[in-house]
């Protein structure tokens, strides 16, 4: 058993793909099927079994994916350490942040820190909030960007910006030209959000059940996975939504969408990072750059 064999069953294992696990490897599938064939040879156990015209894990492959990203973390973050020594003329910083932070927030902070230490690479995952918290607790993220907050005992979590949600309409909404929106009056149209585990909508239910709306009464008409897909569906009439200033302001600007006169909350822009893991150089310059820039 060797690491580049548990490097390419993780691949394989998490996308059940080998030819797309080959692509994001750099290397032919047929390299990476004479990997995993040599890993199930040294163990002497199936890790994937051929199902119609896919593959599925094994109960041995289930078992040994968890322990295989274990390794390489481990692995990871010994390679880290010793880059330390070099201070920061070599590494890699592996960042996931939800949406908006990802799409509009984030991209500046990379471009500088670039600017400063080009020999430091950086790669960016991008998910909802739950989905970028599992991505730092289970190694493949070293920091995690999420709006709002993230109740786990094992993220140390800092705040490092603040973000205001808009509740818009399309311009020929029945609601475009109001001059006041009241609490009751949300159960009153459609409405197009994100999906559940979304930080945007936790922030906006949230809300609504402190000003006593329940989030249930909502008439939810469509649930989408990206801001662009619920920007996109409100312009066109579909309803009313709660989204990012960042997000909103250019269709603002253009009059495509109406920001509402409705108080929303604030929401702060959350940096994860695992308790329990060295905090590398690179992390530390990083996180140094967002408060300078503040």
């Amino acid at each position: 058993m060797t690491l580049d064999q548990l490097r390419v069953f993780v691949a394989v294992a998490e996308r059940l793909h080998v030819t797309q696990a080959a692509a994001t490897l750099n290397m032919t599938q047929s390299a990476a099927s004479a990997a995993i064939a040599a890993l199930e040879g040294s163990l002497g156990l199936r890790l994937f079994d051929r199902v119609g015209r896919g593959i599925a894990l094994t109960e041995a492959g289930r078992l040994l994916l968890p322990e295989a990203k274990a390794v390489l973390t481990r692995l990871g973050q010994a390679v880290q350490a010793l880059d330390e020594l070099q201070g920061l003329r070599r590494g890699h910083l592996a960042l996931h942040a939800s949406q908006t932070i990802a799409g509009y927030w984030l991209p500046p902070l990379m471009h500088h820190f670039q600017q400063t230490w080009p020999q430091v690479t950086l790669s960016l995952g991008i998910g909802n909030t739950a989905q970028v918290a599992r991505a730092v607790l289970d190694g493949e993220a070293d920091l995690g960007f999420v709006e709002g907050d993230v109740d786990d005992p094992l993220l140390v979590r800092i705040p490092v910006a603040s973000d205001r949600l808009v509740l818009v309409v399309g311009a020929r909404h029945p609601w475009a030209g109001r001059t006041h929106l009241a609490p009751a009056d949300l159960t009153g149209t459609r409405w197009v959000l994100r999906e559940r585990g979304s930080g945007t909508r936790q922030v906006f239910e949230d809300a609504l059940e402190r000003q006593g709306v329940p989030a249930a009464q909502l008439d939810v008409a469509m649930e989408l996975p990206s801001n662009e897909a619920v920007r996109a569906a409100v312009e066109a009439g579909a309803g009313a939504t709660v989204i990012s200033r960042l997000v909103a302001a250019a269709r603002l600007a253009t009059g495509a969408l109406v920001e509402l006169p409705f108080a929303c909350p604030e929401r702060r822009f959350m940096l994860l990072r695992h308790g329990d893991r060295h905090r590398s150089r690179a992390e530390a310059a990083l996180l140094e750059l967002i408060r300078a820039t503040g």
